[in-house]
């Protein structure tokens, strides 16, 4: 029997419970993987709480948890490409990475390549897979525009920040702290912003010259989002794909004309990854500029999978730089 991190109701992170938890065998289109590394993202918190979300939770007792690494212990009929022993990782539903084993769908894996490891894996599948659609099909980044990156010392923002700058952008972004400021613009940052004291939308407009910018990738929902419009040149996009502070207002249609014909979007990677020759651009994209350097994946913070409260504890209250990681075996 293998052990999981188990939530019998939703609430505080002392809901996970360390516990045996059955796998059994891989019916068709299905993969036994033995995990390696795990990812945590701020996602997960939602899905605990029971925030609502897109990709819903399994009916209680479950298993969560989104991103993972590991090895192919064994395959059912008609797993593709998938053989025992290949090294792969995912970050998609269904839940269940908050385990050592589990069943996965084998169009839902790509294989890794040799040179990216286990805990690099699972600190970036999610995150990365995120900033390469946010980046390169949400709006497309040129070289000479000026980007604004909210939460850029987190681990999301870590890599939008050197992708970005890696694809000729100026970045500004917001963290939250003299530390994370420091952080962010060691990693491709240009101008951080505290934002508890700082204003992002006065430094956006003196980088821009009072121009403003054509995208702002706004992850912190409630606090920032009326700002990242002021943010926006016009026919500027306003990508919304997380909201860390709370959901934030609805979203005047007749205001984003008045303000610039402007664009409001909520992307998912369930829908920029649904057909499996565009999950399999985009992590070659990813491996890509991981492999060379370009992006480098900072897994800032480790902790046994049976410790995952203190993981999320640890993200709420914004204690992490970085991604994070579990170790199921530790």
């Amino acid at each position: 029997m293998t052990k999981a991190a188990v939530i019998h109701e939703k609430g505080a992170p002392d809901v996970f419970r360390w516990e045996d938890w059955p796998v059994g065998e891989p019916g068709p289109g299905e993969v036994r993987l033995r995990h390696e590394a795990i990812g945590v993202n701020y996602v997960d918190t939602y899905h605990r709480r029971g925030i609502p979300h897109p990709w819903r939770v399994p009916p209680l007792p479950c298993v969560l948890g989104l991103e993972g690494m590991g090895v192919i212990a064994e395959t059912g009929a008609e797993a593709g490409e998938f053989a025992v022993g290949d090294r792969v990782a995912y970050a998609s539903p269904p839940h269940g990475a908050y385990s050592q084993e589990r069943l996965m769908p084998a169009d839902r894996l790509v294989k890794l390549p040799d040179g990216i490891d286990a805990v690099q894996a699972a600190g970036m599948m999610l995150k990365g897979l995120t900033a390469q659609y946010l980046l390169r099909r949400t709006y497309r980044v040129q070289r000479g525009d000026t980007v604004l990156v909210h939460a850029a010392a987190g681990g999301m923002g870590l890599i939008l920040c050197q992708w970005a700058r890696h694809l000729g952008a100026t970045v500004v972004g917001t963290v939250s702290t003299d530390e994370k400021a420091a952080l962010a613009q060691a990693n491709g940052c240009d101008h951080p912003v505290i934002h508890t004291g700082g204003d992002f939308v006065a430094k956006v407009k003196e980088v821009t010259d009072g121009e403003g910018v054509p995208v702002v990738y706004e992850s912190i929902g409630k606090d920032t989002f009326e700002r990242s419009l002021d943010c926006l040149r016009p026919m500027g996009v306003l990508a919304s794909y997380g909201h860390a502070s709370g959901p934030p207002d609805p979203v005047d249609v007749i205001e984003l004309g008045a303000r610039g014909s402007l664009f409001v979007t909520r992307p998912a990677i369930m829908h920029y990854m649904a057909k499996r020759a565009d999950l399999l651009a985009s992590a070659a994209d990813l491996f890509d500029v991981v492999e060379s350097g370009a992006v480098k994946i900072q897994v800032n913070h480790r902790y046994p999978l049976r410790e995952v409260a203190e993981a999320h504890r640890a993200i709420e209250e914004r204690r992490t730089t970085g991604s994070t990681v579990l170790l199921p075996f530790d």
